[in-house]
């Protein structure tokens, strides 16, 4: 293995990592860890990307953002609902002055946006 192919797979794991946790944690996001994964894994190892691709969790949501840029309903849900709860952690659990949750609203509106107005994914069926 050469030398860029496993500093690629190191960082396809580490992304990877950090995408689970995301899923996890709140105020952590996880899909552009994962797509960053896949992406590395790419270049470090094709076994590595195709099992990521292929796992039963994981694997179809990327396949659908890869393959047509598309999000499930499921998805969307999911991505909107843990914007609203990260925010109303930042609200309720900590003391932000106006300017952090103006900005932090502004930022969160517009990624919803882009999330909402992503195509559902050709093959979805919820």
């Amino acid at each position: 293995m050469t030398g860029l192919r496993a500093i690629n797979l190191i960082l396809g794991a580490v992304m990877l990592a950090v995408g689970v946790l995301g899923a996890i944690l709140p105020l952590l996001p996880s899909t552009p860890f994962l797509l960053a994964a896949a992406w590395f894994f790419s270049r470090g190892s094709p076994r590595a990307e195709q099992w990521l691709l292929q796992h039963p969790v994981l694997g179809r949501p990327l396949r659908n953002w890869l393959r047509e840029r598309a999000l499930s309903n499921r998805s969307k849900v999911l991505a909107i609902g843990m914007m609203a709860a990260s925010y109303a952690l930042l609200l309720f659990g900590t003391q932000p002055g106006l300017p952090l949750l103006i900005g932090t609203a502004v930022i969160l509106t517009l990624a919803g946006s882009f999330i909402v107005t992503r195509p559902k994914p050709l093959d979805d069926a919820d």
